[in-house]
């Protein structure tokens, strides 16, 4: 293993760790420090000399705290990217919570936190929930690997869709069902019984999954459906991916769904999807990036787009935007100013942590996008933004 990989590795085994609590990014001292503070900083990373993205901070050093919540995907780049911000702007704090799309979403709505985070966009009827004026900010992208605990098989067990469809179905029940078989001839399958698991929370990468389940298996589209909460017709939950993750890797014959970083956290091995060309593909940043291409040059006004059950040569189909959620009308001139100094950084800079953590850092045209919404948010109808400016 390379010491990249070993860093890697290290640094998302802490991160798993941290659901429901709060990471904090400061650089004072005596303070205990995250996993995420403890790892060492990217290559690709240059803290001495920060890029154009790079805000001023909360003016006159005012100690400013933000709080988030949400997705649970997108915690081990967070845990990463605002311990780095914190040791540029030691004025400025952010407490977040990896407790799931669906509850980032009611808090946001509830106005109980600053930024929501979540893989799935809000429905129209969320938005109204929420009281409108509410932007989608896309932070990242990823991939999102079936893995499995099958030992003495090696990583890259072919499925396609319709098979995972029906594994989920409860439909194939065993590793050595003659579909398996067949599409991996030479793997050693024994009977060992397939051990579901899914999310038990409102989760935006079940959004994702359901998602690209039901565009292509119609048994699924029609018995089950998409969205962030599901009738699961089997299997057994785990709250947010860290659950589900620990859930599989501790359950002989398990298999679930989560970010990337998750599965090469938990060194775990992932399943290799047909991509709707015959071509068998292991979750890659790369192939979400690819998942991501055309979309990126057409995405709606909104910035709410799915792309998982995309299609084409070198495509990984099981991929999604993520985005954080704010209110366009800010009611805290200071800690308005510090959110959305912090996003414009983590669309610029913060993403020179995503390969290393196994995201796909995000498309030049959405990034364009992010920054015109980013300086659209107001107090008092002045904007907010001086980081770019």
């Amino acid at each position: 293993m390379t010491q990249r990989s070993m860093s890697r590795r290290s640094l998302l085994l802490g991160v798993t760790g941290l659901t429901g609590l709060a990471v904090a990014m400061s650089a004072c001292g005596g303070q205990t420090a995250t996993p995420s503070q403890l790892a060492p900083t990217p290559a690709a990373a240059s803290a001495a000399a920060p890029a154009q993205g790079t805000p001023s901070g909360a003016a006159g050093g005012q100690q400013i705290l933000l709080n988030g919540a949400g997705s649970t995907f997108d915690n081990p780049l967070f845990s990463k990217a605002f311990s780095e911000y914190g040791t540029l702007h030691p004025n400025v704090k952010v407490n977040y919570q990896s407790i799931g799309s669906g509850a980032g979403i009611q808090q946001l709505t509830k106005s109980t936190v600053d930024f929501g985070a979540t893989d799935a966009p809000m429905s129209d009827q969320q938005l109204q929930d929420a009281g409108g004026s509410i932007l989608h900010i896309p932070i990242t992208l990823g991939a999102v690997a079936i893995a499995y605990n099958l030992p003495g098989v090696a990583e890259g067990l072919k499925f396609t869709g319709a098979v995972l469809g029906d594994i989920y179905l409860g439909k194939i029940t065993a590793w050595n069902d003659p579909v398996i078989v067949t599409l991996n001839p030479n793997q050693k399958l024994s009977n060992t019984p397939i051990a579901v698991v899914h999310r038990s929370d409102g989760s935006g990468t079940t959004d994702i999954f359901t998602t690209y389940l039901a565009k292509v298996s119609p048994a699924w589209k029609t018995s089950v459906g998409s969205g962030t909460s599901v009738n699961w017709p089997v299997g057994i939950g785990g709250k947010g991916s860290e659950g589900v993750s620990g859930q599989v890797k501790q359950t002989p014959g398990g298999i679930g769904y989560f970010e990337l970083a998750y599965a090469k956290g938990n060194n775990l091995t992932s399943t290799a999807i047909d991509n709707g060309t015959g071509t068998y593909v292991l979750p890659t940043s790369d192939g979400a990036s690819a998942c991501a291409a055309g979309s990126a040059q057409s995405l709606p006004a909104d910035l709410r787009v799915r792309i998982a059950g995309c299609s084409g040569e070198s495509v990984y189909p099981i991929s999604g935007f993520s985005w954080v959620i704010l209110r366009q009308k800010q009611t805290d001139q200071a800690r308005g100013a510090a959110l959305v100094n912090l996003l414009w950084w983590l669309v610029h800079d913060g993403q020179s942590y995503s390969s290393a953590l196994s995201y796909a850092p995000l498309p030049a045209p959405v990034v364009k996008r992010d920054e015109d919404k980013l300086r659209s948010v107001t107090f008092q109808g002045k904007p907010l933004l001086t980081a770019g400016q």
